[in-house]
């Protein structure tokens, strides 16, 4: 991140175009945050696929199911008053289903040291709410990677080396976003008020057409893939995110992946948009 592809492997930009600033009053009626219209999911996609059923409690209450990720539960009273998940105050936050912390906060039986539980608020526009969305903890980050099958033990890390990731990480989904910002000012008359983040989801086993491209010239595979689904103004837009080993991490900014950031051959749109883009690339 922090640097973009070259040749054969550019990142597609829009050139010079304005996008809304923050701040700025939004139109009336602006239907940022209102629900999508989505398209036909492709059929076997995870990311599409019915999320679980509705639970019943024994009162007979439904128990509607997330609005979102389980990292975004209660996320912003964590980013609020980071203090207080700090303290081990957990019991303001115990499930009344299960009388049981966020698991996703508690620390691994073998951690070897203890973990930030702060959670940091990201730039980038949560659809269906008034906030953004927010950056998973030192904590949080670790047990993510523990049910992955990953085991501290192999890589012998320092608890400076979680803080780093961290920060690598968060800067790479900024920095995803604001290449996202570049093609949806393409279409900033039909979405004034501008885009916002519905969801995502990683793919890093599944290679994407480009990529295979790209290897078969002889160029490095990317070594993670990340798909968002982009709420403009009601309708639904995926991207494909491609991370590329960028060398050696800035340690001012912690810019260490190039990305690789287009919207998908979903729909003639996208085509468009990306046909447009590489000829002003081309003839400038």
């Amino acid at each position: 991140m922090g640097a973009t592809l070259s040749g054969p492997a550019a990142t597609v930009r829009a050139e010079a175009i304005m996008v809304p600033q923050q701040g700025l009053a939004l139109p009336q009626g602006c239907p940022m945050h209102q629900e999508p219209k989505q398209s036909a999911p492709a059929q076997q996609c995870p990311m599409h696929q019915a999320s679980a059923p509705t639970a019943v409690h024994a009162t007979g209450q439904l128990n509607a199911p997330p609005a979102g990720p389980a990292h975004q539960d209660r996320a912003y009273e964590f980013v609020g008053c980071p203090m207080k998940a700090a303290s081990g105050a957990f019991q303001a936050d115990v499930d009344p289903a299960n009388m049981m912390p966020p698991p996703n906060q508690v620390p691994a039986p073998d951690q070897p040291f203890p973990l930030s539980l702060k959670r940091e608020e990201s730039m980038i526009p949560r659809t269906g709410t008034e906030k953004n969305w927010v950056y998973p903890s030192e904590q949080m980050f670790w047990n993510a990677m523990l049910r992955k099958g990953w085991r501290w033990k192999e890589d012998d890390l320092a608890p400076t080396d979680m803080t780093n990731i961290i920060k690598i990480h968060n800067q790479n989904n900024e920095q995803a976003w604001q290449e996202i910002l570049k093609w949806e000012a393409l279409h900033a008359k039909e979405c004034p008020c501008g885009p916002s983040l519905a969801r995502f989801g990683g793919k890093a086993k599944e290679l994407s057409p480009r990529a295979r491209i790209r290897h078969l010239m002889g160029y490095e595979l990317p070594f993670d893939r990340h798909d968002w689904i982009v709420n403009r103004c009601g309708r639904e837009v995926r991207y494909v995110i491609d991370y590329y080993d960028g060398g050696e991490v800035d340690k001012d900014t912690y810019q260490f992946s190039i990305l690789d950031v287009r919207p998908a051959f979903d729909s003639l749109g996208a085509v468009w948009d990306r046909v447009r883009v590489a000829w002003w690339r081309w003839s400038s």
